[in-house]
This record gives structure tokens, sequence and C-alpha cells, in this order.
């Protein structure tokens, strides 16, 4: 399914139905460094369309830079169950005072990439929003953030990507990190199996 026809799948308020009937393929997933379970349903060119699940009944990875990040693309997600807490992030430019290092996250097939940049910061929270079963939210490109789970939290979201040319995939560090390589791994068999069983059993599928 396109990123268009999944985009109207979630404005008709049918994205319950739609992710039931494609996990029904035999979709694979990766655990993600930001901690959640990505399952690909879609990509085309700049486009994409994948399932987040957090589970505490699921592997988890961690964040070798830190949870605050943006993206090169823009963000539509719909959350089909649990609650999800989007956490802007407030990025000032700083040098003697620079909490954080800026790092570029370049994703291919063998995982991310991950580069120091010159670029220092501080950071301070900002805006809080909540959202909770059927609440659909937008975020634009190069806007820092976090998506943020209750410990122990179930919740599942479908994100729909759309790149916006000139934008990069960048991270909040520590000043002084090195450059490393990031690999993603592979969901085994019996780990999609049951992110799918969580998935269509919050939605009544199963």
């Amino acid at each position: 399914m396109s990123f268009r026809s999944a985009h109207e799948e979630l404005t008709a308020a049918r994205a319950r139905a739609w992710v039931d009937a494609a996990l029904q393929g035999n979709v694979r997933g990766v655990l993600h460094p930001l901690g959640f379970v990505c399952l690909p349903l879609e990509r085309t060119g700049g486009d994409g369309v994948c399932l987040h699940v957090w589970s505490r009944r699921l592997p988890g990875a961690h964040s070798t830079t830190s949870q605050i990040h943006c993206h090169s693309w823009d963000l539509v997600s719909h959350v089909l169950y649990g609650q999800v807490r989007n956490v802007h992030a407030v990025v000032t430019d700083a040098t003697a005072e620079a909490t954080h290092r800026v790092f570029e996250v370049v994703s291919g097939a063998d995982g991310d990439r991950i580069t120091p940049t010159p670029r220092t910061v501080r950071h301070a929270q900002g805006l809080v929003e909540v959202f909770g079963p059927g609440d659909t939210y937008t975020l634009a490109a190069d806007r820092f953030h976090s998506s943020v789970v209750a410990e122990n939290g179930e919740a599942a979201t479908v994100a729909l990507g759309r790149g916006r040319e000139g934008s990069r995939d960048l991270s909040l560090g520590p000043l002084g990190a090195a450059g490393h390589h990031v690999a993603r791994r592979p969901l085994e068999d019996a780990e999609r199996a049951l992110a799918v069983q969580l998935v269509l059993s919050h939605l009544g599928g199963r």
C-alpha cells in the first residue's frame, strides 16, 4: 500500500482495519535504536509507511546518542493503542555552555552510520503533546523531539513519512562521542510473530 493510500486510510478513520489486513502478510521487522520494534509496511522512493510497536514483552534496543532527534521527512503518526507523548525540544546553538553535539544519522541496509558534526547546542524541553488511541498528529521535518511511552507501557502507531529535500536525520549526543556504526538487528521469526500478535490482540483482530 502506498503512502497516499495509507494516508487516506488514516484520514478516513479506517486505520485499524487496514493494519489488521497489512499484518496478515509476511511483514519483517527490526529493533529500532529509539526503543521500539519497527515493522516496515511500504517504501516507495522517499515515502514510507511503518508500524511502530512498544511492549515490555518484546526485545529492546538503545540509542547510542539520545532519544532527542529530528527527521529528514515530514511525519504523520496515528496512535492505534496506548499513549504516546511527543516531547518537543528547544535547541539553541552554543559553544562554551553546550550540553550536546549534533550527530548526523545516515541509514542503510546494514544499519546507521552516526557522524558527529561541528554543531554544539543546549536544549530545553518544549511543548509536550499527549496522544491516545485514534489520535493522529503531524511533525514537520527538522523539528527536534522525542517520542515517549510510559515505562512498561504498551503502544503502537502507524508512522507515515514523506522525505523533504535538503533535510537530514539528526540526533543529539554527548559532546565528545566519536562517529560509529549501529546495526539494526532483524526480528527473529518468533519475535516478529509476537509483535504481530500483540498488535492484533489490542485491535481485537485475534
